[in-house]
């Protein structure tokens, strides 16, 4: 069975984030222009493989979905994950 994780926006560091027992894991963002810059996804090394990056991958773009917003992929990752889930490509911006 596939984990899931809890993802909250901590807006006043401009972060999407899981809480672990004794790290957190995060997506950077920014905003551009009224779109939503994803800028770094950091996952503590012990806690790669996990799905945890997924999370906040996913949490992001339905976020994005749910607001109106489009995304500005400039993370690595974030640009190797829309290649497995082009489902998402419509709230894209090239950049």
């Amino acid at each position: 069975m596939e984990q899931t994780y809890l993802v909250v926006d901590n807006s006043e560091k401009q972060q999407f984030q899981v809480e672990l027992p004794d790290d957190i894991a995060l997506l950077q963002y920014r905003w551009k222009e009224n779109m939503l810059a994803l800028m770094h996804t950091e996952v503590p090394e012990k806690y790669e493989g996990q799905g945890i990056a997924s999370a906040l991958a996913k949490h992001a773009f339905s976020y994005a979905a749910n607001t109106g917003k489009k995304v500005l992929p400039y993370c690595a990752y974030i640009a190797m994950y829309l290649k497995r889930h082009p489902e998402y490509d419509n709230l894209v911006e090239p950049v």
